[in-house]
């Protein structure tokens, strides 16, 4: 029903910065209409979520571990939502995903049940 398509990643060193994009897709899919997710996959960890923008980009959500560090925005003429990524620390090495989630705060869900590819995110200490 969508595309995910995350690029971005990369190797950065400690306390650096890297932006994120993700671009979303589908025949029938209106992308101003939902809320946008980030999520992460460290290794060996199971997928957590980063965070999330409303529909319009008017509210976000940060999950603790990058609230300060972390923002997310869209731009829904390009079908897009990003994540900048500052102050970057070896635990912030993961897969980073985007999804389509039903709310921007902590009470989410997924929206769909499928994923892109991911982007690897790689800090160096």
């Amino acid at each position: 029903q969508v595309q995910l398509v995350e690029s971005g990643g990369g190797l950065v060193q400690t306390g650096g910065s890297l932006r994120l994009s993700c671009v979303v897709s589908g025949r029938t899919f209106s992308f101003s209409d939902y809320a946008m997710g980030w999520f992460r996959q460290a290794p060996g960890k199971e997928r957590e979520y980063v965070g999330a923008i409303s529909w319009n980009g008017g509210n976000t959500y940060y999950e603790d571990p990058v609230k300060g560090r972390f923002t997310i925005s869209r731009d829904n003429a390009k079908n897009t939502v990003y994540l900048e990524m500052n102050s970057l620390k070896p635990e912030d090495t993961a897969v980073y995903y985007c999804n389509v989630v039903t709310f921007w705060g902590s009470d989410y869900s997924i929206q769909y049940d499928t994923w892109g590819q991911g982007t690897r995110v790689t800090v160096s200490s």
